[in-house]
């Protein structure tokens, strides 16, 4: 018998059931009427693009003030630790449908946990006063006004925007809010760089003996690697995971995982990469004007802005202050929201942003607190730079625990299934825990020296 009377024809069924197969796949990610880059592009870049909020302008802006070009160094060397860290607790979240709360609460002490929120939600209060502050001084420079009105009308803009807005909504608005960090380069494009200095400073790191060197070092990567941004991330994995009806924990859909790590991976790297040329953008404008001007001390975002604008011009200024209005309407809710999260994870509260208010009162309660109570702090006799600090310092201690925690996580079976990190991944990882060891010991004898 001939191979073609072997062959029987393919029924309309099978190639329909196989075309739906084939269109779900390519729709677990964000949607398949949507384009590649948009359905890659979530979690990671949002949370890339919050770790350039008021206070990290700040704290890049005194770099490059203080420094010049000879720290941007640190931006090449911060990038591979961020990726590895966010990627890990992405992968965390998306492999076991929780937050890195919700995983601590079942597998690890419950004192380790309540300890880790608490010192999270302080510490992101703090930070949420200090941006609120920025935003409403750069919005003063713009357009004249009162100073704590301009708070209060933020920090209540900020927390509706979370609370009532549809999640897919929300997530659009926090997705093209990315695009506001598009004005630090503009920045950079309107100041004279020399650029050969600006690469020398990138590519060949220079040390110095100088404590407010190392000072510095510490900061920027107190900045650049916050636990806020851990929580955020593995948060939005598993809230994904309850908004689309296409995607299972991995635990429980391991044929999903090939796209899912894919699509992690993807986004953690071009998030992280968008953070750390935006900061390094507001390095080499801060250190081509400021620094070569004698401008070494820069205590805020805004007063980075305004001392732009006899050195710059007027469009240099405006384009930076915009930039740290935009960056504040994404970083507020992020760092609310994950406090909302890890709080509500910790005691077991309904939660997601996907959920209507009356079913989380809880944790939507939470984000509104915690924006309340950072606005207040611009009301107290408490000095809002000493606040960015003190947060500053409660996020490297906790930074190293929450780290070690999340690689135990992330490595074990038990919680991870058959998915737990690569070798590599987890040799950067464990890198990533010791360098902000490191920072903290150094942070510490810093601050009492």
């Amino acid at each position: 018998m001939s191979s073609l009377a072997l062959m029987k024809p393919i029924k309309p069924a099978v190639v329909k059931k196989s075309a739906t197969l084939i269109k779900a796949r390519r729709s677990l990610t964000v949607g398949p009427s949507k384009p590649w880059l948009l359905r890659i592009l979530g979690p990671g870049l949002i949370t890339g693009a919050s770790d350039d909020d008021p206070s990290g302008i700040a704290t890049y802006s005194q770099a490059g003030a203080q420094v010049g070009f000879a720290i941007a160094w640190t931006m090449l060397f911060s990038y591979p630790l961020m990726v590895a860290i966010q990627q890990i607790s992405a992968r965390i979240g998306r492999t076991t449908g929780r937050g890195i709360a919700g995983n601590l609460r079942m597998h690890y002490p419950n004192w380790l946990l309540q300890l880790i929120v608490i010192l999270l939600f302080i510490a992101n209060t703090f930070n949420i006063g200090a941006d609120l502050g920025a935003m409403a001084d750069a919005l003063r420079l713009l357009i004249g006004g009162w100073h704590l009105l301009y708070v209060v009308f933020l920090g209540a803009f900020c927390a509706v925007l979370q609370i009532f807005l549809q999640y897919a909504r929300y997530v659009a608005v926090l997705r093209w809010l990315t695009l506001i960090l598009l004005a630090y380069f503009g920045t950079v494009m309107v100041v004279e760089i020399p650029w050969h200095q600006a690469a020398q400073g990138l590519l060949i790191p220079t040390f110095s003996s100088d404590a407010a060197f190392w000072t510095t070092v510490v900061a920027i990567l107190g900045t650049t690697i916050s636990p806020y941004l851990f929580f955020w991330q593995a948060a939005q994995e598993a809230e994904d995971i309850r908004e689309l009806p296409q995607r299972k924990p991995l635990v429980k859909a391991p044929t999903q995982a090939p796209d899912a790590v894919e699509r992690i991976r993807l986004d953690t790297y071009l998030g992280m990469a968008f953070s750390n040329l935006v900061a390094l953008a507001i390095i080499v404008a801060t250190a081509a004007t400021l620094h070569a001007k004698g401008i070494l001390n820069v205590e805020s975002s805004s007063q980075a802005a305004e001392a732009l604008r006899p050195i710059a011009g007027p469009f240099a200024f405006t384009l930076f202050a915009l930039g740290i209005i935009g960056t504040g309407l994404l970083a507020v809710p992020v760092l609310a929201g994950s406090a909302a999260f890890a709080l509500g994870e910790a005691r077991k509260w309904p939660v997601g942003l996907s959920r209507k208010p009356m079913e989380a009162k809880a944790f939507y309660a939470t984000i509104a607190l915690a924006t309340i109570t950072g606005a207040m702090i611009n009301f107290s006799p408490i000095d809002p730079i000493k606040a960015l600090y003190w947060s500053a310092v409660i996020n490297g201690i906790i930074a190293v625990p929450v780290m070690a925690m999340m690689m135990l996580i992330a490595d074990n079976q038990v919680i991870m299934g058959k998915f737990p990190v690569s070798v590599g991944l987890r040799f950067v990882g464990w890198t990533a825990t010791a360098t902000m060891a490191m920072a903290a010991v150094g942070m510490v004898v810093t601050a009492l020296l």
